[in-house]
């Protein structure tokens, strides 16, 4: 057993901000399913949402995200993340991102997308996810007190309740170490999720392979309560390519005047919403999502070859070098472009400074649902909530005084096997995927919720089974969690009987008049999945 002070699971800017916040006084471990820049922040192109001009405000940045969330954003928590913009990318810069500069050297260069009514995107050139994930992930090699377990995938969270111990607090986690196959044990006076999101359970995601909602399902099994999961966020553009795996073409494209078109050139955002191709990432994906299938047709194509070549080179390195090794040269042509599952505005529930209902636990970044995204987030704050949460759980957690470990039982699998085969798991992931992107995605029916529902019931099935009596391994894990929150997702969208933001149904095409979140809590809703089997302690 090993016992840390802090165990964070999950290794992107939430992740890091808050080990490299608390490592200077506690001893850290840091849990990284592959390797540390294997995260969603690190493939973040577009950058990070703050007031750092005269001419914007506060308040405008409020307004901005309380519109673009449909009327579900807290308020509070919402007022909190905007004023601690500026201080938060003042921290960035002193751990030294070179975020662009003005070509005149005047100031940091500030972009616009879509739903903001500002210049107030701070980036780094159309990589600023990297550039701000690498300058961080070297600090956390080289500190003393933090502990990197690269290649390890947290199995499940240990709860006092699980393990027979008076209390309700979480006090680790079970770790796979994918090297060897051995699952150890974790023990921690605090534990943070900041595993990123869920776009691995949609077949077309602009996500890593890592992002498979590890956090929400072991909060979920722990006891903790999830809200807003039908909230999915589909990204307009990604590039559409029989060899491009996920490739995101960054919103600030079209901030900088991008124009989206058909195969014929015409235009066609104008007719969906006045704001054209600057409206609310939701807008602009149902209305490709329609055009696509009106016309039938495979993408359309997002075109900004109007703009002088050196303004594109300079303004989208990545995009151009990426799109030119296919054949696309976007200085003279549009570039092919789909929607695909971007980002989840739902997750475990916590308070404004990432508390989760179990005592102990910290969720952070997208696996949380903090309040501030409501039913649709704002582009380019995300990057900006991951720091402001792993500020605000840091300082809580060395606001507390230390307390004397607790010894934890060992994993226990004298009662499993090998695995015969692995094909039920790479079967039941495809199936997973390929329904939940045909039933469950921009655009939803009643029928077509149920349908999903069903088909999850019957893999939960097989993949308990599975689980119950075979050996854990990294892929059996991630179809576990995707399962259940692909169950978690179907059930709070069936749940909302409106459209508003992200969700989108046809039964019911009308915004109800009073905003409510929906919560889903395990004490009224037990998943087969959390059934006794054999490997628990």
């Amino acid at each position: 057993m090993q016992q840390y002070d802090l165990l964070i699971i999950g290794s992107g800017l939430a992740g890091l901000t808050l080990a490299l916040q608390v490592a200077p006084y506690k001893k850290v471990c840091l849990v990284s399913k592959r390797g540390i820049n294997d995260s969603s922040s690190n493939w973040a192109q577009g950058g990070i949402a703050a007031v750092l001009t005269d001419d914007d405000s506060i308040e405008e940045h409020i307004q901005d995200t309380l519109i673009a969330g449909a009327g579900l954003c807290d308020a509070a928590v919402t007022r909190l993340v905007a004023e601690r913009g500026r201080a938060t990318v003042q921290w960035l810069i002193e751990q030294g991102v070179p975020f662009t500069r003005e070509d005149d050297d005047s100031g940091y260069h500030l972009t616009q997308e879509g739903g903001h009514s500002h210049r107030r995107i701070i980036h780094a050139a159309d990589a600023t996810g990297h550039a701000v994930q690498k300058t961080l992930a070297e600090k956390v090699h080289n500190h003393p007190n933090i502990k990197l377990l690269e290649n390890h995938i947290a199995v499940d969270l240990i709860t006092a309740r699980k393990v027979g111990i008076e209390g309700g607090k979480c006090l680790g986690a079970y770790v796979l170490d994918n090297a060897n196959g051995h699952v150890i044990t974790i023990g921690a006076q605090h534990t943070a999720l900041a595993t990123g999101g869920i776009g691995k359970v949609y077949l077309y995601t602009t996500n890593p392979d890592v992002s498979t909602g590890d956090g929400v399902a072991m909060a979920w099994r722990a006891g903790c309560r999830v809200a807003n999961m039908e909230f999915i966020q589909f990204h307009p553009t990604c590039l559409y390519h029989p060899q491009a795996k996920s490739f995101l073409i960054s919103e600030a494209l079209r901030g900088e005047g991008g124009l989206l078109k058909l195969p014929d050139g015409t235009r066609f955002m104008p007719a969906h919403d006045q704001r054209g191709e600057l409206a609310p990432r939701d807008v602009v994906a149902r209305a490709i999502d329609f055009e696509m299938k009106k016309r039938g047709i495979d993408c359309v194509y997002l075109d900004i070859s109007h703009k002088p070549a050196d303004f594109i080179l300079s303004h989208f390195p990545t995009i151009y070098r990426r799109c030119f090794e296919l054949g696309i040269d976007i200085t003279r042509q549009p570039i092919p472009v789909v929607p695909a599952a971007h980002y989840s505005c739902g997750g475990v529930m916590t308070d404004h400074i990432g508390r989760t209902d179990l005592p102990g636990l910290y969720a952070i970044g997208e696996t949380a649902c903090t309040g501030l995204h409501g039913a649709n987030r704002l582009a380019s704050n995300s990057l900006l909530e991951c720091l402001v949460f792993g500020q605000a759980a840091a300082q809580d957690i060395l606001s507390q005084a230390a307390k004397p470990g607790v010894k934890l039982p060992d994993w226990d699998e004298s009662r499993v096997t090998d695995a015969d085969e692995e094909i039920v798991i790479t079967h039941n992931w495809n199936e997973l995927r390929r329904f939940m992107w045909n039933y469950v995605g921009i655009v939803r029916t009643t029928k077509r919720l149920a349908r999903a529902m069903n088909r999850i019931n019957l893999l939960r099935d097989e993949v308990h089974e599975f689980y119950s009596n075979f050996r854990v391994s990294n892929n059996l894990i991630e179809l576990r969690n995707l399962l259940q929150v692909a169950e978690l997702i179907v059930k709070s969208a069936m749940e909302r009987h409106e459209s508003r933001g992200l969700h989108y149904c046809k039964d019911y095409p009308e915004m109800l008049e009073e905003a409510v979140p929906t919560v889903l809590e395990p004490s009224n809703y037990y998943s087969l999945l959390d059934r006794h089997h054999g490997q628990h302690p």
